[in-house]
């Protein structure tokens, strides 16, 4: 019940942040990018294509970069089907953006010769292995690194100088609220994540000056093929502690970081619980507007009780699971 106040005090406050930054910031005028070429990797399922659906809705030339031929054949038909302007195009390139560098810059090369320079790259492509640290394998933390670091950093370090030198562009860094705090079981996971984020850092501010605008996305637990592979390897703690965030469908949490994309947030998350925590995690994250770092001021100070709880909880949880397992390998050494 303790438990529950605290909850229910957090969602308070961040809706009395919300409306107080609703009434006191003027919304900045969002980017447009009808007929500009907006590249998703990542974009032949989950969220990365509910971003390019999102993205040909508005009117772009949309590229999907994925592996899976097929999947990535199925997200161009789709977007055929809700062209928006005769002229619109839309293609796809197979490749692994985790491998050699050159290898990714020429295909980006090929792309830009078919459809002009990239003006956004939203980088969608990641994957999870959950597990205690010293049980996952160091090929999986060597797999992870490559898919959900190298992955972003090749297409990012391909568009970055040429944004820079046209003094226009968006780049999306899709990272996860993993990125935020270490969870139990997500140990190699999440510290890719946090790589991502220290990345987004620096590029928006050695960016800014020339136009560029970076987007931090943390989403929460999705409901999307990803997900649902990396409740496989979910160890049951983690399962607890994650889950009282529910699910987020991707269509909602694509619509999320499209809209903050385009209006040059830095951070984009979905939910109060996603909000507390990155608030709570992210108060060097270059934040907008001076009345939004005023009221984090305010806020900081009684949201850090908020925090203590959660720990409080998280262990809690660790300890039941680990009595629970104690008694059951106990309760099998006696059966014998």
């Amino acid at each position: 019940m303790e438990l529950s106040w605290e909850i229910v005090f957090c969602v308070g406050i961040a809706v009395l942040v919300h409306v107080l930054v609703y009434v006191f910031v003027m919304a900045k005028k969002p980017r447009s990018i009808v007929g500009r070429h907006v590249v998703v990797t990542g974009g032949s399922k989950g969220i990365g294509l509910c971003l390019a659906v999102e993205c040909a809705m508005k009117g772009a030339n949309v590229t999907v970069i994925a592996r899976d031929e097929k999947m990535l054949s199925g997200a161009v038909a789709l977007m055929e089907v809700i062209r928006q302007r005769p002229d619109q195009k839309f293609q796809y390139r197979s490749l692994d953006i985790s491998g050699d560098y050159d290898q990714v810059a020429k295909v980006l090369g090929e792309i830009e010769d078919s459809f002009g320079p990239i003006y956004t790259l939203i980088n969608c492509a990641g994957m999870a292995i959950c597990g205690v640290f010293e049980e996952v394998s160091v090929q999986d933390v060597h797999k992870l690194m490559n898919v959900n670091f190298f992955g972003t950093y090749n297409c990012t370090r391909y568009v970055l100088p040429k944004m820079k030198k046209a003094g226009d562009g968006i780049i999306v860094i899709t990272a996860s609220q993993a990125a935020m705090f270490g969870i139990y079981g997500y140990g190699p996971y999440s510290a890719t994540k946090y790589a991502l984020r220290a990345m987004a850092e620096t590029i928006a501010m050695e960016s800014r000056e020339h136009g560029v605008s970076v987007t931090l996305a943390m989403p929460c637990d999705t409901n999307t093929p990803g997900f649902e592979e990396e409740e496989k390897s979910k160890p049951r703690e983690t399962k607890i502690i994650s889950g009282g965030g529910g699910l987020i469908e991707p269509e909602v949490m694509a619509k999320a970081i499209l809209k903050d994309a385009l209006k040059g947030k830095f951070t984009s998350t979905v939910g109060a619980e996603s909000w507390l925590i990155t608030t709570l995690g992210g108060a060097l994250l270059p934040w907008d507007g001076f009345f939004t770092n005023l009221l984090h001021a305010i806020v900081l100070g009684p949201l850090r009780i908020v925090s203590y709880a959660l720990h409080k909880y998280f262990n809690s949880v660790i300890r039941k699971c680990a009595r629970e397992d104690k008694a059951k390998a106990t309760s099998q050494v006696e059966s014998k």
